[in-house]
């Protein structure tokens, strides 16, 4: 199971890795910057249309974000 901090850490990274600050991230998105930092820290979270600007504008996969597997395997 994917928890909120594994969730944190690839946002963080991903937003280590890219040439914006947090405030560009934040404005490309359409929010304020303070609210960005509330959702990085997990004082709360962010909506999914809100998650998918955010990684759209950091070029992520939520899929890998959200650590989904996807399972090839035929069960039945």
């Amino acid at each position: 199971m994917t928890t909120f901090k594994q969730i944190q850490n690839k946002l963080l990274e991903a937003i280590s890795k890219s040439n914006l600050t947090k405030q560009e991230i934040a404005k490309q998105i359409g929010i304020q910057e303070s609210t960005f930092e509330n959702y990085l820290s997990g004082n709360s979270k962010p909506s999914l249309y809100t998650f998918a600007k955010i990684c759209t504008v950091l070029n992520l996969d939520a899929n890998e974000i959200l650590c989904v597997v996807e399972n090839n395997s035929n069960d039945g």
